[in-house]
């Protein structure tokens, strides 16, 4: 069985937010016992993730440590049309990567204790982003 659905995040600010309780809140109803849960963002300037939930100083360093790999406004950027974080939002996204694969066991998301899923906006005036979940038993 395969179940599908798509929901809109609300625009967020540049950093990384724990959406955890939204993906779980647009799981179908009874999930399967056992299965996998794909989560995908349909954009090219954030990304998904799965970190630490415990302390939001890791979310602060993870955000100094993609802006240190990535900065804005390099000079050797090409596309830039859309302002200075353009072409380094899109690194980032290629970098972190804009999907995750879920084990579903008995019927609950199966993450470690401290473990979060989250966007990670690399945009300073990000618009609203579009997950789709696919449960796969």
């Amino acid at each position: 069985m395969t179940l599908q659905t798509e929901f809109r995040l609300s625009p967020r600010r540049r950093g990384c937010h724990l959406i955890t309780r939204e993906i779980v809140s647009h799981l179908p109803s009874p999930m399967p016992r056992v299965g996998l849960l794909h989560v995908f963002v349909k954009h090219t300037s954030c990304a998904l993730t799965i970190n630490e939930n415990a302390d939001p100083d890791v979310l602060t360093d993870l955000d100094a440590i993609l802006d240190h790999v990535v900065p804005d406004s390099e000079p050797y950027y090409c596309h830039t049309m859309e302002g200075p974080d353009d072409m380094s939002a899109h690194g980032k996204s290629t970098l972190a990567g804009v999907s995750l694969t879920i084990p579903v066991t008995d019927g609950r998301l199966n993450l470690g204790r401290w473990q979060g899923i989250y966007l990670c906006e690399f945009r300073d005036h990000a618009t609203a982003r579009t997950i789709v979940l696919t449960v796969i038993s």
